[in-house]
């Protein structure tokens, strides 16, 4: 630690820093020393990190709830399994259903031929009767018109009576009347009736075939089925067993990706973006797993209004397992050739402005105000205020920090010598 003593006889300050410690020696009137660390401004890679604790959660899960109510009939995968996306891995008592799939298939084929039996028998003999009744009909007229005609020609010459005319002409009009009800009919076989006999058929068909599929549908909820590729991570129930409404009979986990989900400050998520390189690092160390970011919530969680970011990563071995807290390391940019200086030498003054103690060519320090963007364990980029190969002081920066401008324009600085030539030279 650096220890000030003041002279106030020649108004010489003076630091210096030594094996045994810090003590306080006279200098010649005219300038102060002061023993200092110093960094060069290097020009070098930084990057953005976002740090934040996470918990892992795996890429998919399904925990299947039965749509049916009944006891297990039988596991057909064990807690530890590896299952494929459609496998059966239970399934649940189920003759009562497979009753009634049979006696819907059943109704269903019975409603089926009773539509081929509309469609191709029923209708079609009775458009046949229609039109044979018809040509009858017609005949009929034909041949009362003949009689007609010839009637009324005889008693133009005067060979029949009157009345003979008239007994023809009624036997018209009742045979052209019995021509037209033939012939409505017909017309209304071939449009109405037939569609009204067909759609009714195909009503019946349909509501029969909708209880078999409905029936079908009850049956295949016995069959437990895995919707994704995974492990059996939870099989709380026995067979035999029945599960209580709305609770989960089997667990599958596709931990072959494991999702770390973290939450963050409003204004470091705003520096993030989907597919950001991360790393995940354990509590007990080590190195870190390679991920990427996948999602960023684009709405503020109600209770800590922060932001819930998802990194990615793979998981091979199955190493990482769901529900441990890990440690998030996101890259949020990168830049490959900046000004970098030790985050020791950076000065902030209570208004918030930053500088830094320059030393020259001659070791007179002198104070720089810079501009700093990116931080990064122990360094930060300047953007502004300073040129590579520049000289900036780190230990002991403060205490010059301090000085009056008029005692800092006559200090000169001793550069500490690095801790390896101190003990060589011992």
């Amino acid at each position: 630690m650096l220890e000030t003593t003041g002279l106030e006889t020649c108004g010489v300050i003076f630091w210096r820093r030594s094996a045994a410690g810090c003590s306080a020696k006279k200098e010649p009137e005219g300038e102060p020393v002061v023993t200092v660390d110093v960094a060069p401004v290097l020009n070098s890679a930084i990057q953005l990190k976002v740090n934040a604790d996470a918990v892992l959660y795996p890429m998919q899960q399904a925990a299947i709830v039965p749509k049916t109510s009944a006891p297990v009939k039988k596991f057909y995968a064990d807690r530890g399994a590896r299952v494929r996306a459609g496998q059966l891995l239970a399934e649940l008592e189920n003759q009562d259903l497979a009753g009634a799939v049979t006696e819907s298939r059943a109704a269903y084929e019975q409603a089926e031929a009773a539509y081929e039996t509309t469609a191709r028998a029923t209708v079609p003999q009775e458009v046949q009767k229609a039109d044979l009744d018809l040509r009858a009909a017609k005949d009929v007229l034909d041949a009362q018109q003949k009689i007609y005609d010839g009637r009324e020609a005889l008693f133009k010459e005067g060979a029949i009576a009157q009345k003979d005319v008239n007994d023809a002409q009624v036997n018209l009009t009742q045979a052209r009347n019995q021509y037209e009800i033939a012939r409505t009919h017909v017309e209304t076989l071939q449009s109405v009736a037939k569609d009204q006999e067909l759609k009714a058929a195909i009503a019946q068909r349909d509501a029969a075939r909708g209880r078999y599929e409905t029936a079908q549908a009850q049956l295949s909820y016995s069959k437990i089925i895995s919707p994704i590729d995974g492990v059996v991570t939870d099989r709380p129930i026995y067979p035999g067993e029945m599960a209580a409404s709305g609770t989960p009979i089997i667990t599958v986990m596709d931990l072959s990706q494991v999702v770390a989900r973290a939450h963050i400050s409003q204004e470091e998520a705003k520096q993030l973006k989907v597919d950001n390189p991360a790393n995940l690092f354990s509590a007990g160390g080590g190195a870190g797993i390679p991920g990427k970011v996948t999602l960023i919530s684009p709405a503020l969680d109600p209770t800590s209004t922060t932001v819930e970011v998802w990194i990615q990563a793979a998981n091979p071995a199955q190493r990482l397992k769901p529900g441990t807290s890990m440690r998030v390391e996101v890259i949020a940019n990168t830049v490959p050739s900046a000004l970098v200086i030790p985050q020791a030498a950076v000065l902030t003054s209570a208004s918030g402005r930053t500088s830094v103690i320059v030393v020259d060519s001659e070791n007179k320090p002198h104070k720089k105000g810079v501009t700093l963007g990116i931080r990064d364990r122990g360094i930060v980029q300047v953007t502004e205020g300073l040129e590579s190969g520049e000289r900036v002081v780190t230990v002991g920066a403060f205490e010059i920090d301090k000085l009056d401008e008029n005692v800092l324009a006559k200090t000169k600085v001793q550069i500490q010598a690095p801790k390896e030539e101190e003990e060589e030279e011992k």
